[in-house]
């Protein structure tokens, strides 16, 4: 299969009590997940908490993944702002940084209309080179690319993928159907994996698989293999820890899990809270419960 496609991890963000990024903390981790045998990595995506950094950590965040990954896998960066004009600045820089793709992402306060919505991730595509995958998350964001806005926007050149997690299956049916083909979908943690695959999902890009990377490979295959039977019964213990993460804080849980794994990434920057004690007991049952 050409393009992007597989299993890539929304990568933590381990920032120090200084602020500073924990470069030896993230680059084993991409070591770790490479060696997994994860198809890509994506940094500053919702796992990598990007609304709480500021520029200069978003920026040594993609390049530590970047050098880490030392073009075994693809990088897409997660660029975010409220702003075109800084979206725009955003890309070029991760461009410029060695990313081998665009995760983009719009932030609002104010709810924007389709149009505007249109123009930003436009302009996104515009300002690159690199293939742009859409991120949508309606539970989360102010203005939501719908339908038609996706059939737009499927139509440039650079735009050929959209990670969406609403918590919608059949959303991206309609996705996949009403593109033809010009957009190929990644699931989120908000999705069940193997229900994506089967409806012609390219992957999954989520925080799950940055602490479970191994079993989430081996479902990617079980299912591109058409082994659903096999696929099903790797599923359902893997689901319980995205019933976990939807019910705690995403951040923390992924964080706590690496925690609990032996990788020193801190907990969440406040005001967000890090994993309550029950969380962490039940993250440890969960992965307890799957293979290594």
């Amino acid at each position: 299969m050409s393009g992007f496609h597989g299993v890539y991890p929304y990568l933590v963000s381990p920032i120090g009590p200084d602020g500073a990024v924990l470069d030896d903390v993230l680059a084993r981790l991409v070591d770790h997940l490479i060696a997994a045998g994860v198809h890509g990595l994506t940094p500053l995506g919702s796992t990598g908490e990007f609304a709480y950094l500021n520029a200069a950590q978003r920026r040594r965040i993609i390049e530590v993944v970047v050098e880490a990954a030392a073009g075994r896998v693809p990088v897409i960066a997660g660029i975010a702002a409220t702003t075109t004009a800084e979206a725009v600045r955003q890309t070029r820089e991760a461009e410029a940084l060695g990313a081998d793709g665009i995760l983009a992402i719009m932030e609002a306060y104010f709810p924007v209309p389709e149009a505007g919505t249109v123009a930003y991730f436009t302009a996104v595509a515009d300002a690159t080179g690199l293939p742009v995958v859409l991120y949508t998350n309606p539970n989360f964001q102010r203005s939501d690319l719908s339908l038609p806005a996706l059939e737009t926007l499927s139509r440039h050149p650079r735009i050929g993928y959209v990670k969406d997690a609403s918590t919608n299956t059949g959303r991206l049916l309609s996705i996949i159907e009403r593109t033809e083909g010009r957009m190929k979908v990644f699931a989120a943690s908000a999705h069940i994996p193997a229900a994506v695959m089967l409806i012609g999902g390219v992957g999954w890009m989520a925080g799950p698989a940055c602490a479970v990377p191994r079993g989430s490979v081996r479902l990617y295959n079980l299912c591109r293999a058409g082994d659903w039977a096999g696929a099903m019964a790797l599923q359902r213990p893997m689901w319980r820890l995205n019933e976990l993460f939807a019910r705690h804080a995403l951040a923390a849980c992924i964080k706590g899990a690496l925690q609990i794994q032996g990788f020193a990434v801190g907990d969440p920057l406040p005001p967000q809270p890090p994993l309550s004690a029950e969380g962490r007991r039940e993250v440890e049952a969960a992965l307890a419960a799957l293979e290594p």
